[in-house]
């Protein structure tokens, strides 16, 4: 653990540094470069803003008026047939969309199940085998202006299904 506590707080100045001489080699401006990537930055951030506050805004509103709840009751029979718990069907969908509203529900669960739990275990695994599907499809199709995402999010939306198998089954081989 120290190697690795070693090398981070060697490695990101160790990095700067190099970036910094490099661009001095080559002779070129590099503070000015800095400003103009930082200006870019600047300008990408407010461009995916409103992405980013109205998709918050919507999983707020679909977990606080229930709708998220009655989607996994109607969704509920399916997962029991497949062996999928039930409290781990709202994290499947919700971290497609939010990270935070997922890993809200995860220690949620935490408090019910405990985080040692086969609930608490599935969940964890889950939430690390998966991508928040359509917040990046949102925020980085938007920022490149891409407007057709093609097979993006049908192949998406399998993989977030074949996780929430393999994070069921892991957990069933585990605990």
């Amino acid at each position: 653990m120290k190697l690795l506590n070693f090398l981070s707080v060697f490695l990101i100045p160790f990095v700067l540094f190099y970036i910094l001489i490099y661009g001095l080699f080559q002779k070129k401006p590099v503070f000015e470069l800095f400003i103009k990537g930082g200006k870019q930055g600047l300008h990408t951030v407010f461009e995916i803003a409103p992405t980013i506050i109205g998709l918050l805004i919507a999983v707020g509103v679909f977990r606080s008026s229930g709708a998220l709840d009655i989607l996994c009751n109607l969704i509920n029979p399916v997962g029991t047939l497949l062996h999928i718990p039930t409290p781990i069907l709202p994290l499947s969908l919700l971290k497609m969309f939010s990270a935070s509203g997922a890993n809200g529900l995860l220690f949620d669960l935490f408090k019910t199940y405990g985080t040692d739990s086969y609930i608490g275990f599935t969940a964890s695994i889950l939430l690390s085998c998966t991508e928040t599907l359509f917040y990046t499809v949102s925020v980085y199709y938007m920022s490149a202006d891409i407007k057709k995402t093609k097979w993006t999010i049908p192949v998406g939306l399998c993989v977030a299904l074949f996780s929430l198998f393999i994070s069921t089954f892991i957990a069933n081989l585990c605990v």
